[in-house]
């Protein structure tokens, strides 16, 4: 559970690839390309956003009413 897994490339946790498959995200690659970029699921399992590091857990939080009700 916390041992080191690669985000990008060829050697990517499944999850990963899953992640940046359904949300791309802007600009010419789907790379993860920093720690705190953030993905949010619905309930369905649908990824549903991609937020950029530099959103703050608080920001995503505001989207989250909309998913639950």
């Amino acid at each position: 559970m916390f041992s080191k897994i690669e985000v990008n490339g060829d050697g990517a946790c499944d999850l990963y690839d899953w992640l940046r498959s359904e949300q791309p995200g802007e600009g010419d690659s789907s790379d993860i390309t920093w720690n705190f970029e953030k993905f949010l699921v619905n309930a369905a399992g649908d990824v549903v956003a991609r937020f950029a590091p530099t959103v703050t857990p608080e920001e995503v939080a505001e989207q989250l009413p909309a998913l639950l009700g």
